[in-house]
């Protein structure tokens, strides 16, 4: 890659870097759209990832990872040992990927983006020395969201495959998962995929928990507030021993009469 990537989009140039470079890779100072960009490629991609080694600012890589589209996705790609995540302490002006071939500068104007590449040997050696010292010294980003793989392995396994095939369907409809008015959030859509399937919160607030999506108590207040809207409804189950357990059923009609790909539509509709 010798050439300067103009008039491309960000996910374009991350493409060429990552099907041109190996070995270790330095995404550094990366803007926020640049940060799910690159998730959005590199899940994507189908070839050999290199290790890349994202350096970025502590509260930019915080308000990204909210999305829990995008950071279940990252969490993937950091167990498969393609991502790793560190925070700045000082940012520098530009945004870079560094390669051992290398060195791409992301230039904005207005609209446009541009990559400026440089393969000079010995600017490329010691700029990509320079960062994998910084590297050394950053300090670890902590990414709390489990990886997706794992969330839908486990939700076919402990709830049932429909579930975990409505689980991924609504995800997939959706362009973010806060919870913030834009986007239903993972636990929101957990309860939801639960009631369709007339599953017990009891089983689905452990799976949750035990796959690290949010406690138990956060699980039965979502419950709870969903329940006060009319989303959800609840029927007692009797059990051997203990107090009866709640399963979880759709609680308004509209909801019923969505498929998946319109359930978290309706439901944000309603929610709003």
């Amino acid at each position: 890659m010798t050439s300067n990537l103009l008039n491309h989009q960000i996910d374009d140039i991350l493409e060429s870097v990552l099907e041109d470079a190996s070995g270790d890779v330095y995404m550094v100072n990366p803007s926020r759209d640049a940060i799910e960009q690159f998730v959005s490629v590199a899940t994507a991609f189908e070839g050999d990832l290199p290790s890349v080694h994202m350096l970025a600012d502590e509260r930019t890589l915080k308000d990204v990872m909210d999305d829990f589209i995008v950071a279940s996705n990252a969490a993937d790609l950091v167990s498969q040992g393609a991502l790793s995540l560190r925070s700045l302490e000082e940012a520098p002006e530009n945004s870079l990927l560094v390669t051992e071939d290398s060195v791409v500068a992301i230039v904005h104007a207005n609209d446009r983006v541009g990559g400026l590449v440089t393969d000079d040997e010995s600017f490329v050696e010691d700029t990509h020395d320079a960062y994998a010292t910084r590297w050394e010294d950053a300090s670890q980003f902590n990414l709390r969201t489990p990886p997706i793989s794992d969330v839908q392995n486990t939700l076919s396994e402990e709830i049932s495959p429909d579930a975990q095939e409505d689980f991924s369907a609504i995800l997939d409809s959706l362009e973010t998962a806060r919870g913030d008015g834009d986007g239903l959030d993972e636990v929101t859509i957990s309860l939801l995929v639960a009631a369709k399937n007339e599953a017990l919160l009891y089983d689905i607030s452990k799976w949750g928990e035990d796959v690290g999506i949010a406690s138990k108590a956060t699980f039965s207040r979502t419950k709870t507030k969903l329940e006060d809207m009319g989303l959800i409804d609840t029927e007692k189950v009797p059990i051997d021993v203990g107090r009866p357990r709640l399963r979880l059923k759709i609680g308004d009609e509209r909801l019923t009469e969505a498929d998946n790909g319109q359930l978290a539509t309706v439901a944000q509709s309603i929610l709003n």
